[in-house]
């Protein structure tokens, strides 16, 4: 197969590539095809400068074809990748996980100042992360403060070895516990700070979402219930017997969901302490105390 394929240069490959994206209606063609064209074929941006003219040898064209493919059925690009960058680290991912996206960055730079003041005053900050995925939100913040441990739970045996993984090949698996649990089914002892990403897309807005996040996300990290706070119930109902005395609690939200979860933790004793904007300038993190 890959004789047939027709010689071509780094730069003549990616501009065919882009233009194809950009026909298909992908809204971000130039970076996707950089991603790809570096993935599977090992040429970066500063190849396509200083050695424009290079052909590509066919085998790498095939790889690089498949990959293309990938992305015009709408298959997100980190997924085609299988890796995705959180708070600078590197993160390996699978099915069963959500890719971690920048806007949850709020929330670890929203309780950052509280687990450092907690490493402070009363020496390692207890991290538990509910519904970790690939375990970004914990691991992050264990990769930013030394003094701090963490269990990541999730109902998915698949994302918890992602996680357990990424936790490895940081070297921060000495204080990163991985852990089955059906929100606090299988938790025991009391923690700092409780932390979730939880699903929050209303069940009947999900066959509405952009096909990337509709048709790979897994549907149990999307789907919050009716009202899309079916998550925010638990965690606030249960969360206070998992809390250590100075215990906090912090969730990501979804972007018109300030008011409704803020009055629903409220209402159990909670008070919000901090909210952070993401990217957008949307509501995007919420921080509260007991």
């Amino acid at each position: 197969m890959s004789a047939e394929i027709a010689p071509q240069s780094i730069e003549g490959l990616f501009q065919d590539s882009r233009r194809r994206l950009a026909e298909a209606g992908i809204v971000t063609p130039d970076l996707d095809t950089s991603l790809l064209l570096e993935h599977a074929t090992g040429f970066t941006v500063l190849s396509r400068i200083t050695e424009a003219g290079r052909i590509v040898p066919p085998d790498l064209i095939e790889r690089f074809e498949d990959c293309l493919a990938r992305r015009l059925r709408r298959e997100p690009v980190h997924r085609i990748i299988g890796e995705r960058e959180f708070y600078g680290l590197p993160l390996k991912l699978n099915a069963s996980t959500l890719v971690p996206r920048p806007d949850t960055e709020t929330l670890v730079d929203l309780v950052l100042p509280f687990v450092k003041d907690t490493v402070r005053q009363t020496g390692p900050c207890r991290i538990l992360d509910l519904g970790t995925g690939t375990g970004a939100i914990a691991l992050a913040l264990l990769a930013t403060v030394p003094g701090t441990v963490a269990i990541g739970s999730d109902i998915s045996d698949e994302a918890l070895d992602a996680a357990e993984q990424n936790a490895a090949a940081l070297r921060l698996e000495d204080r990163f516990a991985p852990v089955r649990s059906d929100w606090f089914e299988a938790i025991a002892g009391e923690f700092d700070l409780i932390l979730s990403n939880p699903p929050y897309i209303r069940i009947g807005d999900i066959a509405s979402l952009d096909s990337d996040v509709r048709d790979y996300d897994p549907l149990a990290a999307l789907d919050g219930g009716g009202d899309g706070l079916a998550a925010y119930r638990i965690l606030a109902e249960q969360a206070p017997a998992y809390m250590s005395g100075r215990g906090a609690l912090a969730v990501e939200i979804g972007h018109d969901q300030k008011e409704d979860v803020t009055i629903l933790f409220e209402d159990l004793g909670f008070r919000r302490i901090g909210i952070r904007k993401d990217y957008s300038g949307h509501d995007r993190a919420l921080f509260f105390v007991k």
